[in-house]
């Protein structure tokens, strides 16, 4: 609990600095008298779920910014988002969550009561199953849903499923086996093979994603006792994947009937929370094949590696909007590739800069000093995806509401977490959402 206390301590020490920045910005836009953009003349109403995310707070300010009007949808655990703060929200709304009773119901009374014309779900993977389970209820009521199909979501969030599909058309992928019992992996044949492997949940998994150990271990024994010490079981499945070294690479894709409305592509990590976009045509013209390939429409998020001999894997799809989004923080037309169906895909602006979470970096210089330089280029090259200073309230609500409310919580029912992921809104803990 000393984690949550000094965590508590130092998002204290940095209130008044906020508060000052904010009240700044607040006096500034008071005094500029800058006015919220005029309604659309085809102006739609948009909701918009998984409100506690900086990915949903993007969406919703760039279909503002737009002229649309904006409905913010979060779970009762985190209905004091800082997010629902924000100019860019006409309405925030609580809904159960996702695979509770309840849940589409809500939803599809949202859309009767708020008018809705288009739903963007901002899924967490929890909920992406869920999201596209309602999609039928919700346009049934008259309300369109840019969200993959039920079918599509287990394909795609289904690591072995999503491989074999890519496999079938042609698109590489890294060899990869389904697993459902260890013994498996202690019978699987190691010798000659290209790479090495490694085990990878196809559930969520909030802690064990990052683990990257390879396979084979030195012994036989070291080899089945890993294995082992994994919940893998039918009801559990994992993949047994090769390890290919080399950059890995991060995109988003909103897609309509199959084509490519809106794509981005970063350099990646297992733990990412920088994006700066690149220009990998290899890559974009690989997602263009796959989306045109499975007739999706929705939001997917691809992730990548490219080997030191120049060969490009695609390791995993999530259907799921991706947190690279926030780099069209300026771009003035990604509400009109979201909600139109022609036109070119659009791209982060060549103007634009990297995306990066203030108090993550802060963080990372306070753990590690020597890192001051990279930290500091980092602020002064990048945007913090929260703050804009002509809508400043989510940035200090976010740091002095949101995470102080969840800590408190957790040390109330004294129950540990492993870290706080500013970007998502949340607690990352065992087990968790």
């Amino acid at each position: 609990m000393r984690k949550t206390v000094a965590t508590l301590a130092l998002l204290t020490l940095a209130l008044p600095l906020n508060l000052a920045a904010t009240l700044a910005a607040l006096l500034r836009s008071l005094l500029t008298n800058t006015p919220d953009p005029a309604r659309a003349t085809d102006a739609k109403t948009v909701l918009i779920s998984g409100g506690k995310m900086t990915k949903a707070l993007q969406l919703a300010r760039s279909f503002h910014a737009a002229g649309h009007r904006v409905v913010l949808v979060e779970t009762h655990k985190y209905r004091f988002t800082g997010h629902r703060f924000s100019r860019a929200v006409d309405r925030f709304r609580v809904v159960p969550s996702p695979g509770t009773t309840g849940y589409a119901e809500a939803l599809v009374r949202i859309v009767g009561e708020e008018g809705v014309d288009v739903y963007v779900p901002v899924c967490s993977p929890a909920a992406s199953l869920h999201d596209a389970d309602a999609k039928a209820a919700i346009e049934a009521a008259g309300c369109e849903v840019l969200h993959v199909g039920p079918d599509a979501v287990r394909t795609l969030d289904d690591k072995h499923a999503f491989a074999a599909s890519a496999a079938a058309l042609g698109l590489p992928v890294p060899d990869t086996h389904r697993i459902t019992d260890p013994q498996q992996v202690v019978d699987f044949d190691f010798s000659g093979r290209e790479h090495s492997y490694i085990l990878k949940s196809i559930a969520y998994d909030p802690v064990r994603r990052l683990d990257l150990t390879e396979l084979p271990r030195p012994t036989a024994q070291e080899t089945a006792a890993f294995a082992r010490s994994l919940p893998i079981s039918e009801d559990n499945p994992w993949i047994l994947q090769a390890f290919i070294r080399g950059q890995e690479f991060c995109t988003h894709a909103t897609v309509r009937d199959g084509e490519l409305r809106v794509h981005c592509c970063c350099e990646s990590s297992a733990f990412q929370l920088n994006y700066a976009m690149v220009d990998k045509p290899a890559i974009e013209d690989w997602v263009r094949r796959f989306v045109a390939g499975l007739n999706l429409t929705g939001q997917v998020s691809l992730d990548f590696i490219e080997a030191p001999d120049g060969r490009l894997y695609a390791i995993e799809c999530n259907p799921r909007t991706h947190s690279a989004i926030t780099m069209f923080y300026d771009h003035p037309g990604l509400a009109a590739a979201y909600l139109d169906d022609d036109g070119a895909a659009v791209r982060p602006l060549a103007t634009s800069r990297p995306t990066y979470w203030l108090y993550y970096e802060l963080w990372r210089l306070l753990r590690h000093p020597r890192t001051a330089p990279t930290r500091l280029r980092t602020i002064a090259r990048g945007k913090d995806a929260i703050f804009d200073p002509r809508d400043p309230l989510p940035f200090l609500l976010v740091h002095h509401l949101q995470i102080p409310r969840l800590l408190a919580g957790n040390l109330r029912r004294r129950k540990d977490w492993i870290r706080v992921d500013f970007n998502i809104g949340k607690l990352v803990e065992a087990a968790g959402d």
